[in-house]
């Protein structure tokens, strides 16, 4: 293992949301609702190389792809001044009980690993969850 590939963690993980695909897929792409369900500041350009910025700037990055008939996301983290970037992607399924979220997020700093993981769960899924709940 290089020096390089142990500074950065993987993190993959599934959520069910109580809500069909599309207005999932929207939530997560539309700035009105974002600052609904995120409770906080978020700036949205759902397009591609369109900004966003989600939780007051805690989550800052660009949209790289967005596919709306295959409610694909994928987005472009930044963390500071790290050159390689983290890269999100959302894929929605269709669930029995709403939206099944797949979350998949390569090159998240060590250091930042088990803040960016618990706020999947707590804050992002979560507030999703409690949103449509």
């Amino acid at each position: 293992m290089t020096q390089e590939s142990k500074k950065f963690k993987d993190f993959k993980a599934y959520f069910i949301i109580p809500e069909e695909p599309s207005s999932v897929y929207l939530a997560l792409t539309t700035e009105s609702t974002a600052i609904l369900w995120t409770g906080g500041n978020a700036q949205i350009d759902p397009k591609v190389d369109g900004s966003f910025s989600l939780w007051d700037g805690a989550i800052v990055g660009k949209f790289l792809e967005l596919d709306p008939e295959n409610y694909t996301i994928v987005q472009e983290w930044y963390f500071g001044e790290q050159e390689e970037k983290s890269i999100v992607s959302i894929k929605l399924h269709e669930h029995k009980k709403g939206t099944s979220m797949e979350v998949r997020q390569s090159n998240i700093p060590l250091e930042d690993f088990d803040n960016i993981t618990s706020g999947w769960t707590e804050e992002y899924a979560g507030g999703l969850i409690d949103f449509y709940s």
